[in-house]
């Protein structure tokens, strides 16, 4: 078992996953077809695996939405209201609610299953990021002694089904104890690891199952190993494994990290009673070292080698260089190969990418072509290098060719950012005086009602862009269809009563993929589509050289939206941290400096659209918590340069235009100084999951500018009445004054149908509206 992998993307290449997903949603299939649609891909993606060459193929890694959430269903974790009968199966109702809100539910019991129902209203959970990746996953909770129930054995069927099939498999499980610090408790006070001595029992079952079954590993995931932690988690980790390993022989426990390295972590994982110990040696090949020097000699090391989460090539001398350095030190047969994490963050197969500029092409791999490098380099452990010289000078070659090429370095763009001043980053007014210039120009009511950014991009809005893309109709023919929809938008979004519009991003196929097409130094795939959350694919560009902008991005398709109305228009942008963040980065120069490229790139857009009469900018940051650093020694840098870009892309305009950012799915609490030192004049956030929880950070912190708290979860197809609005921004009004709320979904609304968002916004408009006159008697 020399080549291994962690886990593999479930999408499917042509994204057939998200396809019956939503099929499934809406009616058109049943229950009994999606799970054989699961099935093809499980046993298609085990079959390129095997024929890649790897020992054996992971199993249980796969999800029809979140892995995380079917840990908490396999455990009975589940909430009171979602129509789950305690000690029984979980049906995909209950499993779909708690994914996506009560309708989600209602919509599969058209197919007349018998489970019972969730309760009327029942909201999604939380969803947060996943460390620090784009992958979104749904936090379990808990309550304080939980009767966590076995309510089935996933990993066990997953190998069993595998076995059957043929394949030679090592299930995976997330680990108890990352479980418990991923999830939160129901109550106010109390500590998820709290709970352990409840959980591992069922933990144990599985183990005792999978061995019975005549698996010889399992792979358990712990990436909270590479965090912070304190005294009372590094017990939890020593308990859990004590307890685990009596129970599991003769099962082997390879305890898998990934997304950073160990650090002072690294004797706790080696003193732990595991039989093998997964390292990410591309986020942190500083760890190799002193783990060879450490561990003991039958512990098994599997070495992430392999960069699981971008699409460029391996540079396999290098990678060579570090498994021989391993081997030098220990026995080869307890070394194995893999890639750096789960394959979920990349996409699928190059193969297929034919309109790829060929040297661009030949710099890259995806997820089928690092399982073939992790074969090379395995091949090179058991045979010797010379048995695969053919493949290093090849990778040398590559490697030579990237190096070289003239269109990785812009000699404007260097000049551009050494012509920066500290004064860039640093708007005239402090924010007490642009309110006052905002209000004098927006004359806004109080509590006003904005949204996002996006209106739904529906089949018809997908198919004319589609239809102009292949040529079937003409640049003018397109044109006039965009400005039909922006201004159906406009007159809509009047009659419903929003007080700062926006033009709808009907020309926008993602909000950072139609930016980065106006840009130099990215590049496109065709389906290099990775999993966000659920059935949500995100097809993220590749940025491969120095960032520019040639021309403005927006300005147009803005300035028309707003030469349509009275009221303020916002100009909507994403901002530098998020196109760096939420696309594949060139790895031969800093981060920083990439970002630094992108915020005077945008620098000049926000600018052009001050200039145009735009007199709001939304600059969209969602990714700016994900990208912070996994342990807090290492963020104070990230987060100074980060502020400094936003700030860089946002200050180039007058007081009287206002600056709104954007921010989703993330926790705030250790990150609200940075945020506060981005001095945007609005900033728009995702509380409606949290209940409006996430706002607590604002408060203590005594945030000093204007927040919009988001009101409706739009990432659930369930449409919250006035009432339930209303009451969530009067929990909001107690943590922050109200002439400072604004009124908002929590995220644009491209993925939602027209049916969901006409109700939602009057709702939303008609909660505003009570607040103001409850505020004015």
């Amino acid at each position: 078992m020399t080549a291994t992998n962690l886990g593999f993307p479930r999408i499917g290449l042509k994204r057939e996953l998200k396809a019956a997903l939503e099929s499934f949603w809406s009616g058109r299939i049943g229950e009994a077809e999606l799970r054989a649609a699961a099935q093809a891909l499980r046993h298609r993606h085990w079959a390129l695996q095997r024929d890649a060459g790897l020992g054996c193929v992971p199993v249980n890694d796969f999800s029809l939405y979140d892995h995380v959430l079917d840990t908490a269903c396999a455990l009975g974790a589940i909430p009171d209201g979602y129509g789950w009968r305690k000690g029984g199966p979980v049906s995909l109702e209950t499993y779909f609610t708690l994914a996506r809100g009560e309708r989600g539910v209602a919509e599969a019991c058209a197919h007349g299953h018998a489970h019972a129902l969730p309760a009327k209203g029942a909201p999604a959970l939380e969803m947060t990021k996943w460390f620090d990746t784009n992958y979104h996953y749904l936090v379990p909770i808990l309550r304080r002694g939980q009767d966590f129930t076995a309510t089935a054995f996933p990993a066990v069927e997953a190998y069993e089904e595998a076995t059957r099939a043929g394949f030679d498999a090592r299930p995976v499980l997330l680990g108890p104890v990352s479980f418990l610090m991923l999830s939160k408790m129901a109550e106010a006070e109390g500590d998820p690891l709290d709970l352990l001595p409840g959980l591992l029992p069922i933990y144990a079952e599985t183990l005792k199952r999978l061995s019975a079954a005549g698996a010889r590993w399992v792979q358990l995931d712990e990436p909270c190993l590479v965090l912070d932690l304190s005294d009372k988690a590094r017990r939890a980790f020593a308990s859990a494994y004590d307890t685990l390993a009596g129970v599991a022989a003769p099962l082997s426990i390879m305890l898998t990290t990934c997304y950073g390295g160990l650090r002072d972590n690294l004797d706790l994982a080696l003193a732990l009673p595991v039989h093998g110990l997964h390292l990410d040696l591309v986020r942190a090949p500083e760890q190799l070292a002193p783990a060879l020097a450490k561990a003991p000699p039958r512990l098994a090391l599997s070495l992430g080698l392999v960069n699981g989460r971008n699409v460029w090539r391996t540079d396999l001398r290098a990678a060579f260089g570090l498994l021989r350095e391993a081997a030098s030190e220990r026995r080869a047969e307890t070394l194995m190969v893999a890639p750096s994490c789960s394959l979920l963050h990349s996409p699928i197969d190059l193969e297929g990418e034919t309109a790829l500029d060929p040297e661009l092409r030949s710099w890259m791999a995806f997820a089928r072509q690092k399982l073939d490098e992790v074969a090379v380099l395995a091949k090179g452990l058991r045979e010797g290098a010379p048995a695969i010289e053919a493949a290093l000078a090849e990778s040398d070659a590559i490697q030579a060719s990237r190096r070289a090429s003239p269109r990785l370095n812009d000699a404007a763009v260097a000049a551009r950012i050494a012509a920066g001043t500290p004064d860039d980053a640093r708007r005239a007014s402090p924010f007490s005086k642009r309110q006052a210039a905002q209000q004098a120009r927006l004359t806004l009511p109080p509590f006003p009602t904005t949204t996002i950014g996006s209106f739904p991009q529906t089949a018809e809005v997908r198919a004319a862009r589609a239809a102009r893309k292949r040529g079937e109709t003409t640049q003018e023919e397109y044109e006039a269809y965009l400005r039909a929809q922006i201004e159906h938008s406009v007159r809509w979004q009047e009659e419903a009563g929003i007080d700062m519009l926006v033009h709808g991003e009907f020309e926008r196929n993602d909000m950072v993929e139609h930016f980065a097409e106006f840009l130099e130094g990215y590049a496109f795939t065709r389906n290099g589509w990775v999993q966000s959350y659920g059935s949500r694919c995100v097809k993220p560009p590749v940025i491969f050289g120095d960032v520019s902008r040639p021309a403005p991005m927006t300005v147009r398709w803005s300035a028309y939206a707003q030469s349509l109305t009275q009221r303020p228009m916002k100009g909507m942008l994403t901002g530098p941290v998020t196109m760096m963040q939420w696309a594949f980065v060139r790895d031969d120069v800093p981060a920083a400096m990439v970002r630094r490229q992108l915020a005077y790139a945008l620098r000049d857009e926000v600018a052009d659209l001050e200039a145009a009469g735009i007199a709001a900018v939304q600059i969209d940051e969602p990714a700016i918590r994900e990208g912070l650093p996994l342990r807090v020694s290492d963020r104070a840098d990230y987060l100074r340069d980060a502020v400094e870009c936003f700030r860089i892309a946002a200050s180039a305009v007058r007081d009287a235009t206002q600056i709104h950012t954007h921010m989703c799915y993330s926790e705030f609490n250790d990150i609200i100084g940075s945020i506060a030192d981005m001095d945007a004049d609005v900033i728009s956030i995702e509380t409606a999951r949290s209940r409006m929880e996430l706002l607590e950070a604002f408060a203590e912190f005594a945030y000093p500018n204007e927040i919009g708290p988001g009101v409706w979860d739009i990432h659930s197809p369930r449409v919250p009445d006035a009432e339930e609005m209303r009451n969530l921004l009067q929990v909001a009004a107690q943590r922050i004054p109200a002439e400072r709320l604004w009124v908002n979904p929590d995220c644009g609304l491209k993925t939602r149908d027209w049916a969901e968002v006409r109700p939602a916004i009057a709702n939303m408009v008609a909660a505003a509206r009570s607040l103001r006159a409850q505020a004015a008697e």
